[in-house]
């Protein structure tokens, strides 16, 4: 998810059901990142990922 969008994401996991639902945000906006910038922006998301696959 990016940043910009994250409070959308935290608003539709409550009506869904899912109050505190966990997710990763990287910077946004991600369309002009270059192939490199997307790997350093996954890169610096994998502790959360993997805390958030593996709680």
């Amino acid at each position: 998810m990016t940043e910009r969008f994250a409070s959308a994401a935290e608003l539709m996991a409550r009506v869904l059901g899912f109050p505190g639902y966990g997710f990763a945000t990287i910077a946004h906006p991600i369309s002009s990142a270059t192939d490199d910038g997307l790997r350093d922006m996954a890169a610096s998301v994998i502790g959360r990922v993997s805390d958030l696959l593996l709680r």
